[in-house]
Order: structure tokens, then C-alpha cells, then sequence
């Protein structure tokens, strides 16, 4: 019986390659799926679980849960939808609008045409059907989809040939029915298939489980879809450490890879390209007692806060307490910068914060800064906006906290919720996409405050402390990720003064002090060691300025979001400072612009002897 499942699983793995990618065999024999029978991925929850599952995680992963946007399907006669499912190759879509219910708006009908076969579907809210279309790839497979407006949301699945229809009895009054007629009913495809599909919900459940399987799902996770390592740390794993060594400003990069807030941070990490997921802060009182500032610490009632705990109480609670299986690496200020650091200012900043809630409100919005150069694949604008939509649905009240206010601020409204801000973004002529693009403010107040993540804790510390300082207004720091954290010029990477403790019992030297966990961490330093981050959207800009000498000292660094026009404010400014330090510090400088709309860091370097007007010419520049 074995020998017989590992020949069938032998055949089917075949054919999978085979018919996944015909184009990479030079043999004159090409086998086509789409003239089998059945498509051989189909028979795989036929076999065993243990045969198949290896199979369906190298075919699947848990990305394929989120939906993949097709296109709206709009009653104007000139515009037809047409697109390719994972099933059906040949897809049409269109609206029609009608008032079957007799009621001021009417409802709608949403036809869909699959391959020569006419299907008619009417949506409702909350309604599931099984359907039969035609011309299919092969017998077996089937199409999921989801159809979206901001007012509610439904799916279906197809295979074989039938027409089906879901009834759009009545529009939710004259915003949907607005909403609908300019710009129709989103159609969203589940690529995976709905085998797929089924399957990376179950590689999504256990990245949020606290147990050896989760751990194991969020390794694998990042593993893949970012690339990381995760090797083995000799022991100790727990360092040793002199807190003698350690200083005000030293930065906490921390990484847990399991439990509720394990799951939360893989998918942080994965969006935003960090390869730590939470953050804090040291700092000493003016006795020498040694503090961390954090936001994102749990109170006794279970709640989120911002909090400033003695050191002592804060790395023992790391060690035996956090079941998340922490990873945490030190990462020290280089000694400029630490001679700039502001202690009495950086302490009165931390006792006004102490007490408030941690920033869910922009958390959302710090990894958007283009249009579409952010994403990881397959993520976009409209999965955003249809995951927003069905969350809405499920817990309004979490919906509000993390983005409603936050679109409400972007757009100058106030109270709207997720539907209203929808139809609201189209009256003021933006797209949604344009809209998540809109560079957070830090002087923005929310219901509860000001809204600080844990990374935004840090750098307006930093801020306070005048670290930042003398372009600190052209900075926000609620718009920064843990990655651009990290990798600003800030801390120290010279190995010759770590501490002794510092990775004494690794043959691998970092550039930082690891002092928590049994993978290594890879905080990826390199170019954007020198300049942060610096985004470039169509309406708005992430501007970031490096000014450096001769000798690669950093002199200025600025990272800002702002509208374009403002720029050339900046960079007066900025020229304004620097002819007062002529006499001061070398002639030749170099202004560094950095844009990182797709992930590759693309550089414009000038050297400036004297010439201002250039200067000034080439930071307002909108391209870079």
C-alpha cells in the first residue's frame, strides 16, 4: 500500500511541474493541463495528509488567503471587464442596474460571462450558492471570487456550467447606489483556487497559536516570503549583560516569532521589510539608575500603554514572562550622537507619554507611501480596502480604532465611518490608493490623543532629545518604520568598542549586540545605514536629505513627509543652516536623495562647492 501512495504521489508531483510551467522543458513533448481531464493539483486532498500536505505548502502559502483585484464591473456600455481566473481563462463582467423593489434607489444585477457560457449573478449581502460555469482548464478545478462594495460584501465559488444569480434587491440608499454607479461592484479573485485557498487558512491560524507549530509557522513564513535565516545562536542564549554598558538612547530592536503578538508582527514584518516588529528605548536618571521606555507595554488590566519600567524589572520580564519568545538586540548610539542626546529633555518627553495608550491609530499607514510601490504581491490598494471592508463588518468598533479616524484625518472629516469615508474620497477626486498615501502627522490628535506606536515613541524621543535637531520640524516621525529606525545613522557599528559581553560566544561579529534569543538576528544594515528611508508617491513625497563631508561624517539628515510644494521650504532652510557652518566644515559637500518606491534604493548624489541656487534647485526637484 505505501509503495502504491508513493508511486501516485510520484505521478501527480510530475504532472503538477509539468502543467504548473510547460515553458521551462526543451523535451518535444510538452504536457498541457489544460487538455487533461482533470488538473492534477485537484487530487491531492485525494491522498493522504502526509503525502499531500508537503506538496500543497510548496504550491501554497499563507499569502494566497488574501485576495487578488480583477477589476470593477460598471454599467457604462463602453467599458466591459475582462480578466483571467485560475479556473476559467476567459472572463467577462458588467452591471445593470434595476428596481424590481419598487424602492427610490433600486438594486442591480452583476453578469458575469465565463468562457462561452452565459452566467447572470445578482449579489446579495450575505448569501452563498454553489455554481456551475463553463469552459474550465480542466473538470475539476473551480474559481473563488469576492464582490465588494463599500456596503457589504459576499462571495461564490464556479465550476461546469450553469447560471446562478445573487440578487442586489436593494441599494443601502443613495451613497451606495452613488457609490455603485461611478464606480461599480469590486470583483476580487482567490488565486490560490479554493483549494489553495482553504489551505493557506490553515497556514495562517497557527502564525497566531503560542506553540511550537506557530513558532515554526512564523520562521517558515519569513523564511520564504523574506528571505531570512533564522540560524542557530551558540549558547548562551541569554546574555550576561553589564547594564553599566548600557546608556540613554540605546535602542531595543525586538522580534517575537510566536503567540498573538508573533503572528501580528510576521505580517508587520512582511509588509513593512522590517526584520524587527516592536521597539524601545534606555534610559538613565540622574541618579544612574538604568530605565526602558516602551510603548506597547501590558498593563495589570491588560492594556497596551506607554511606560517607562525600571531595567531590571523590564529584561527579567524578557527572560522568563514573555511567552512570544522574544529575540532583542541592543543597538547602541554611535558617540556623536549619543554627545547630542538631551537626557532632561528626552525624560520630560517620556513622563508626559507615561500612562497614555499605545498608537493603534496610524500603525496602518507608516508602510504606505506610494501609490503602488509598497505592496508585497500580491497586496495592493483594493485588498486593503475589501480586508478594511470585511473587518468593518465583523468588529466595527476595532475597524474604527486602527484606520476610520486616521482616513478621517487624511480627508479633513470628522465621525465618517468606512463606507462614508469611501464615497467621501470620491467626491474629493481622490483614489483610495492616493488616500493611504497621505503622510501622517505628528501634531495629529486622535479621540484618545496622539497616536504612538511603539517605533513613534522612540523617535519622538529621539526628537525631543534633538537628535533631530536643526531640521527636526521637517520630520514626522509617526510616518517611520522599525526598519527606518534602524537603519538611520544613528548607532554605533564599530566592533572595536562593544562591550565584552556583546555576541562574545559567536563566531559571527554584528554590528550590534544581540542579547536575547536562539536565532541570530539580522537587522539588515547597509546603504540605508546612512540615510533612512525616503519615499516618492505621485501627489506626495517622503523626502529624505543626507548632507555628508569629506570624510562620511553625517552632518544632516532629514526624512519628512510632506506635500511637494513644501519641499523647497525644507531645502532653504536646510541651505540657510549650512552657509551659517561654512567656515566651519568642509566646503564639499554631498547632498544624497534616496527613493525606495520599490524596494531597490536609487541614488542622486551632487557635490556642492559653493553654488546654493544648485542646491536649492536640486532638493525642490520632484523626481529624484
Amino acid at each position: 500500500m505505501a509503495s502504491l501512495l508513493s508511486f501516485a504521489a510520484a505521478i501527480i508531483v510530475a504532472l503538477t511541474f509539468l502543467s504548473s510551467s510547460p515553458s521551462s522543458f526543451t523535451s518535444s513533448v510538452v504536457v498541457d493541463s489544460a487538455k487533461l481531464p482533470f488538473d492534477p493539483r485537484d487530487a491531492l486532498p485525494l491522498l493522504p495528509r502526509q503525502v499531500a500536505w508537503p506538496i500543497l505548502n510548496y504550491l501554497h502559502s499563507a499569502v494566497d488567503i488574501l485576495p487578488s483585484f480583477v477589476g470593477a464591473a460598471s454599467s457604462s456600455p463602453n467599458h466591459t471587464l475582462r480578466w483571467k481566473g485560475a479556473c476559467f481563462y476567459e472572463n467577462t463582467a458588467w452591471l445593470e442596474f434595476h428596481n424590481n423593489s419598487g424602492s427610490e434607489f433600486g438594486g442591480g444585477t452583476l453578469h458575469i460571462k465565463m468562457g462561452f457560457n452565459f452566467v447572470k449573478v445578482v449579489a446579495s449581502a450575505v448569501e452563498f450558492r454553489t455554481n456551475f460555469v463553463g469552459k474550465a482548464h480542466s473538470w475539476t478545478c473551480m474559481d473563488l471570487y469576492v464582490f465588494a462594495t463599500p456596503y457589504r460584501v459576499t462571495w461564490d465559488y464556479y465550476f461546469l456550467s450553469r447560471e446562478h444569480t445573487l440578487d442586489f434587491k436593494e441599494w443601502e440608499g443613495k451613497t451606495e447606489y452613488e457609490y455603485v454607479k461611478h464606480n461599480g461592484v469590486s470583483i476580487f479573485l482567490m488565486q490560490a483556487g479554493t483549494l489553495g485557498t482553504l489551505q493557506a487558512l490553515w497556514d495562517v491560524f497557527p502564525l497566531f497559536t503560542n506553540t511550537q507549530w506557530g513558532e515554526q509557522s512564523n520562521l517558515a513564513f519569513l523564511k520564504k516570503h523574506m528571505g531570512a535565516t533564522f540560524n542557530e545562536r551558540p549558547k548562551p542564549w541569554v546574555t550576561n549583560i553589564s547594564a553599566d554598558d548600557i546608556h540613554s538612547g540605546d535602542f531595543l530592536a525586538i522580534s517575537k516569532i510566536r503567540g498573538r503578538w508573533g503572528g501580528f508582527e510576521t505580517l508587520e514584518k512582511w509588509v513593512s521589510g522590517s526584520y524587527a516588529g516592536h521597539s524601545a528605548v534606555c534610559l538613565r536618571d540622574s541618579e544612574g539608575n538604568l530605565w526602558v521606555g516602551e510603548s506597547g507595554y501590558a498593563n495589570e488590566e491588560g492594556e497596551d500603554i506607554i511606560a517607562v519600567v525600571p531595567w531590571d524589572e523590564w529584561w527579567e520580564f524578557e527572560q522568563t514572562k514573555d511567552d512570544a519568545n522574544p529575540h532583542i538586540a541592543l543597538l547602541s548610539l554611535n558617540p556623536d550622537t549619543r554627545a547630542k542626546f538631551n537626557e532632561t529633555a528626552a525624560w520630560e518627553y517620556a513622563r508626559s507619554m507615561e500612562g497614555k495608550p499605545y498608537g493603534y491609530h496610524n500603525m496602518l499607514f507608516a508602510w504606505i507611501d506610494t501609490v503602488n510601490g509598497n505592496y508585497p504581491p500580491p497586496l495592493d490598494a483594493h485588498a486593503v480596502a475589501s480586508v478594511m471592508t470585511v473587518w468593518n463588518q465583523i468588529q466595527p468598533s476595532y475597524a474604527a480604532n486602527l484606520w476610520n479616524e486616521a482616513l478621517n484625518k487624511r480627508l479633513g472629516t470628522e465621525g465618517l465611518d468606512l463606507p462614508s469615508i469611501l464615497v467621501e474620497t470620491e467626491k474629493q477626486g481622490l483614489s483610495f490608493d492616493k488616500l493611504l498615501t497621505i503622510p501622517e502627522q505628528d501634531d495629529w490628535l486622535y479621540a484618545d490623543g496622539k497616536s504612538t506606536s511603539c517605533i513613534a515613541f522612540v523617535l519622538e524621543m529621539y526628537k525631543a532629545a534633538g537628535l533631530f535637531d536643526p531640521i527636526a520640524s521637517s520630520i514626522q516621525v509617526t510616518e517611520f518604520t522599525i526598519k527606518d529606525a534602524y537603519t538611520l545613522k544613528f548607532f554605533d557599528d564599530d566592533l572595536s568598542r562593544q562591550p565584552k559581553w556583546c555576541n562574545d560566544a559567536d563566531d559571527v561579529k554584528l554590528p550590534y549586540c544581540q542579547i536575547l534569543g536562539n536565532k541570530r538576528a539580522e537587522l539588515r544594515l547597509g546603504l540605508q545605514n546612512l540615510l533612512g528611508s525616503n519615499f516618492v508617491g505621485s501627489e506626495y513625497m517622503m523626502l529624505s536629505i543626507c548632507v555628508i563631508d569629506e570624510a562620511q561624517s553625517i552632518l544632516h539628515f532629514s526624512s519628512s513627509g510632506t506635500k511637494k510644494g513644501h519641499i523647497r521650504k525644507n531645502c532653504e532652510e536646510l541651505t540657510k543652516h549650512l552657509e551659517g557652518r561654512r567656515k566651519q566644515e568642509p566646503k564639499r559637500l554631498q547632498i544624497l536623495q534616496m527613493s525606495s518606491a520599490t524596494g531597490v534604493k536609487e541614488f542622486n548624489k551632487i557635490t556642492v562647492e559653493d553654488d546654493k541656487d544648485k542646491m536649492v534647485k536640486t532638493c525642490s526637484s520632484e523626481d529624484t
